[in-house]
């Protein structure tokens, strides 16, 4: 059946809407013949034995049932006609919603099964064209993943000699210096590096305690002098574990450097959980809240160069949070400091 249908989209409206008109055109004929009123004349019976039928003609049509005639056979093509359009409308738009439901997928999982290449002619040139589309991407993912281990591998193995060096100098100062700055660039490294690499890491999603989570995040920087409280309550969230902790903890982490301090603060609901990480610090101006989630983006005149990174914290973030579907923003505090609210759906 499918071998008979056009291979077009115009072919195939031009042949609905042809079967919708002479459907219509019978449709009208019929209905106008049983409406017609018989009146005298128009059925006289069997004449009777021996006699013949006399000739006889049908009166004439009255004018009123002339006219409701036509704006019947109007209205039945009209009706046909509307529906027709519909039909239409839902049989050609629907490889065009696939397509688009397609699309919207691919930006959560680039591993999506490919598009099915059949229907329409245009539809099935869109659709290889897609997947073309799609293998083309995973093909430089993978070429990026490479890269960034071999990038890995050579930065890493310098930054080793170097430490193993800085043990042999005599002035402990000048050790202490090279250490920090040792320690400053392979935090660097780590940071570019994660970021390249993205979303390209899979990770299976399970139900995560986010307030166990929270709380042990902040009993982790209680351990390093740094003052960060939890409060509220949250359920278990489907989460992609590691990568939402290292989320929270970028955020934390920001928030202990510029502001000393970080409240954390829990609100949840039937549809969404946030995660708010309050800080006490000098905030940001209006204009730089969303230039900061930007890569490599920094703002010199609230954030000074000494507290080291180099940007990308907050993108990291950013690039979790709507992995997770989410949406993570930044806002400055009633009195002061900045608030970032991490808002994740339940799912």
């Amino acid at each position: 059946m499918a071998r008979l249908l056009p291979a077009t989209l115009f072919g195939r409206l031009a042949l609905l809407l042809s079967v919708a008109v002479l459907a219509s055109h019978v449709l009208a004929l019929t209905m106008m013949f049983e409406l017609r009123p018989h009146g005298p004349g128009w059925d006289m019976g069997p004449p009777p034995p021996g006699m013949e039928m006399p000739m006889r003609h049908p009166p004439p049509e009255p004018p009123s049932a002339f006219f409701a005639g036509m704006w019947l056979d109007i209205g039945v093509r009209l009706g046909a006609l509307v529906v027709a359009a519909w039909v239409a409308a839902r049989w050609l738009s629907e490889p065009i919603r696939r397509l688009a439901r397609a699309a919207q997928a691919l930006g959560q999982d680039i591993d999506q099964p490919p598009l099915p290449e059949h229907g329409p002619l245009e539809y099935r040139e869109a659709s290889r064209g897609f997947n073309q589309m799609q293998a083309q991407i995973q093909q430089q993912l993978r070429e990026r993943d490479r890269f960034v281990a071999a990038v890995s591998h050579d930065l890493r193995t310098p930054l080793t000699r170097l430490r193993l060096r800085v043990e042999c100098l005599e002035d402990t100062g000048q050790a202490r210096a090279f250490q920090r700055d040792i320690v400053e660039m392979d935090e660097m490294i780590t940071a570019t590096l994660d970021y390249l690499r993205g979303a390209a890491d899979e990770e299976a999603r399970v139900r995560l305690d986010v307030q166990a989570l929270a709380e042990s995040l902040a009993d982790d920087q209680l351990a390093c002098g740094h003052s960060v409280r939890v409060s509220g309550s949250a359920a278990p969230l489907s989460a992609q574990a590691s990568a939402l902790r290292r989320c929270i903890v970028n955020l934390v982490d920001n928030a202990v450097r510029y502001g000393g301090a970080a409240h954390i603060q829990l609100v949840d609901s039937p549809q969404q959980l946030r995660i708010e990480i309050h800080d006490p610090g000098p905030g940001l101006p209006e204009a730089e809240l969303r230039q900061v989630l930007a890569p490599f983006y920094r703002v010199e005149a609230s954030r000074n160069r000494h507290h080291g990174g180099v940007g990308l914290g907050l993108s990291i973030a950013v690039d979790i949070a709507r992995r997770h579907g989410g949406t993570l923003e930044l806002c400055n505090g009633a009195t002061a400091g900045l608030v970032a609210t991490l808002a994740l759906p339940r799912v």
